[in-house]
C-alpha cells in the first residue's frame, strides 16, 4: 500500500475551493480525495492513569481536486444533499396552510468550508473551521464518496 500525499492548505479560495500546496510533482490527480486534518488531533487517554496515550488525527473536511498544477492543486467540497425550499410536495409536514397549494422546490446544497478567514463570499456553514496551513492528507475513496456529484 502506498503512503498517503500529504500537504496544507495554502489558501482558502472560497466557501467551497482551496489551494492546496501539493501538485502533479508529488502525484496529485484530478479526482482525488483529500481529509483537511485538525492540526491538533485528538488526544486518547487512559482511562485508568489519566496519561496521554497518543493523538488520532481527526479529519475537518473532505475535499476533492478538480485542477492540478505542477506544485499546487485547487480542491472543492463535493458531497451535497436535496434540500426543499419551497411547498410541502410530498405532504411530509405543514407549516403554513399557504404551503399545501405551493409544489416542492428542490434545490441541491452543498457542504462548504468553514473558516473566519476572508474569502471572496460570505460562508454561512457550521461545520468545522478551515484555515490555511490545515494539514491535508490523500485518502481512498470509500463507498459513495466517488458517486457524489462533482462540483
Amino acid at each position: 500500500m502506498s503512503e498517503p500525499i500529504r500537504g496544507r492548505v495554502a489558501r482558502i479560495l472560497n466557501s467551497r475551493e482551496l489551494a492546496i500546496n501539493v501538485g502533479s510533482a508529488q502525484g496529485v490527480k484530478v479526482g482525488m480525495l483529500f481529509d483537511v486534518m485538525d492540526p491538533k488531533g485528538d488526544d486518547i487517554r487512559d482511562p485508568e492513569s489519566g496519561e496521554i496515550l497518543g493523538s488520532i488525527e481527526r479529519p475537518k473536511v473532505r475535499v476533492k481536486v478538480i485542477s492540478v498544477q505542477e506544485r499546487l492543486s485547487v480542491a472543492s467540497t463535493f458531497k451535497s444533499k436535496k434540500v426543499n425550499i419551497g411547498g410541502v410536495g410530498d405532504f411530509a409536514g405543514v407549516g403554513r396552510l399557504s404551503d399545501i397549494f405551493r409544489p416542492a422546490n428542490y434545490v441541491t446544497k452543498y457542504e462548504t468550508l468553514r473558516t473566519n478567514e476572508k474569502t471572496w463570499e460570505d460562508l454561512d456553514e457550521t461545520e468545522s473551521f478551515v484555515k490555511t496551513g490545515d494539514p491535508v492528507v490523500s485518502v481512498k475513496p470509500v463507498s459513495g464518496d466517488e458517486q457524489s456529484q462533482d462540483p
